[in-house]
């Protein structure tokens, strides 16, 4: 037995893990168990008392280089990946915040990035998809066994082994980003400028999550476009780390509030525009190894909750001042735009903003998150699966209402039993 946990150090499990090539898959004598990427959703949803990895289904298949068209195994990352392809002058059409994320976790997770309102989900950009299903190998696509390639993407493993997949890749010129940084005064502000640069391709905003008064929900709103000129350099590793768990007293009320004082205010003019590498722009924090330590050894849990756009300004400054008001800051505090939801039942995107909060475990922080979920309940919204670790079955439920037809498919399919999470058993599924 292995001692199991996600990307957020909470919980930890004894699991029964195996990593077996694609030849092995159809013969694996588990009854029921967990699919698991690189491990960094950031809770309990790929940890089980069995659990089956994607690590030796690493092999690049084919390519069509004048389509864009890839197939790969699921275990490849995005990083490699970019490795290979920025050089020929592809990129992905969909990113998540960190390129250590595997092609199956980025289907069953049905990742988003900074251009969801205009792009969609990753899933949008996948083909077709080869699962192992009970022992046998099932081809699904939107034209073929269609509900099953639905359920799957956003499906969070429980509909079956992801073996393979062919995704759509986006064709650029450069490795390099056109950025704007727009330093807005207040949450207001924050929301028109998102709601005046709609069009753009990539837009996030980093909100002072405890600021208060006039400004409160200040933030830097940045916006990126793929450049037309500069290299096709690829990104570097990393060159820092975090070596072992830090003492979670660093992280406090006060270390927090001078973090974002001196983040915000490195930005001197309201707007300021950078030609940057798609790393830093894509992922600030992959630069940095092992980042998850500096939360300690008790671990973190990322809230990441999507509220409709009508209840915009509302539910976000409800939301803010509760956490405001907690003391119970948090050094991400990260916002997007979403676009309109897509045809699959798990798939966590809405039309409307969505706020992704990393918070360090403590006794308080439970019961803080649970008055959270009322209020993401209370305007119709919903959390995302691939950052829980925490939310009842009456708020999945809630948030996914197409939850039963999920159901279905799995029971078409004969999943209901072989493929499960402490997450999925936890959330009613």
């Amino acid at each position: 037995m292995d001692k199991l946990t996600s990307w957020g150090q909470y919980p930890y499990v004894h699991a029964d893990v195996k990593t077996p090539s694609k030849e092995e898959l159809p013969v694996l004598e588990f009854k029921s168990y967990i699919p698991r990427g690189l491990g960094r959703s950031y809770g309990d949803s790929a940890l089980a008392s069995a659990v089956v990895t994607s690590k030796k289904l690493k092999h690049f298949i084919a390519f069509d280089k004048d389509k864009g068209l890839l197939t790969c195994d699921a275990g490849v990352s995005l990083d490699e990946i970019l490795r290979i392809f920025v050089p020929q002058g592809w990129f992905l059409q969909v990113t998540p915040g960190t390129k250590f994320v595997s092609v199956g976790g980025a289907i069953a997770s049905d990742v988003h990035g900074k251009n969801h309102h205009i792009d969609g989900c990753f899933s949008e950009f996948v083909q077709s998809i080869t699962l192992v299903i009970n022992n046998q190998e099932v081809q699904c696509s939107r034209e073929v066994n269609s509900e099953l390639f639905y359920a799957t993407c956003g499906g969070m493993g429980l509909t079956g082994m992801i073996v393979n997949a062919t995704i759509q890749l986006r064709k650029v010129k450069s490795a390099y980003i056109k950025q704007k940084t727009i330093k807005t005064n207040n949450l207001k502000d924050t929301l028109a400028v998102f709601e005046e640069h709609q069009s753009s391709t990539y837009s996030v905003a980093w909100i002072d999550c405890l600021s208060d008064g006039a400004e409160f929900g200040r933030s830097l709103v940045m916006l990126g476009e793929h450049a037309e000129q500069g290299s096709l350099e690829v990104h570097q590793s990393g060159k820092l780390t975090i070596p072992c768990n830090l003492p979670s007293q660093l992280l406090n009320k006060y270390s927090i509030q001078s973090f974002n004082f001196l983040y915000y205010h490195r930005i001197r003019n309201r707007e300021t525009n950078d030609f940057l590498h798609y790393d830093p722009f894509f992922y600030p924090l992959d630069g940095i190894n092992n980042w998850n330590r500096m939360y300690g050894k008790n671990g973190f849990t990322q809230y990441q909750f999507v509220i409709p756009k009508e209840a915009g300004y509302e539910g976000l400054s409800e939301i803010l001042k509760a956490i405001v008001s907690s003391k119970q800051g948090s050094f991400l505090a990260v916002l997007k735009i979403f676009g309109k939801e897509n045809n699959s039942p798990l798939s966590f995107p809405m039309e409307g903003f969505t706020l992704a909060l990393d918070f360090k475990i403590s006794d308080s922080l439970f019961p803080f998150l649970n008055k959270l979920d009322d209020i993401v309940k209370k305007y119709k919204g919903r959390l995302y699966l691939a950052k829980d670790a925490r939310m009842s079955e009456s708020t999945f439920k809630t948030g996914y209402p197409r939850w039963e037809q999920f159901q279905k498919v799995r029971d078409n399919y004969g999943t209901l039993e072989s493929y499960n999470s402490l997450q999925s058993k936890r959330i009613g599924l």
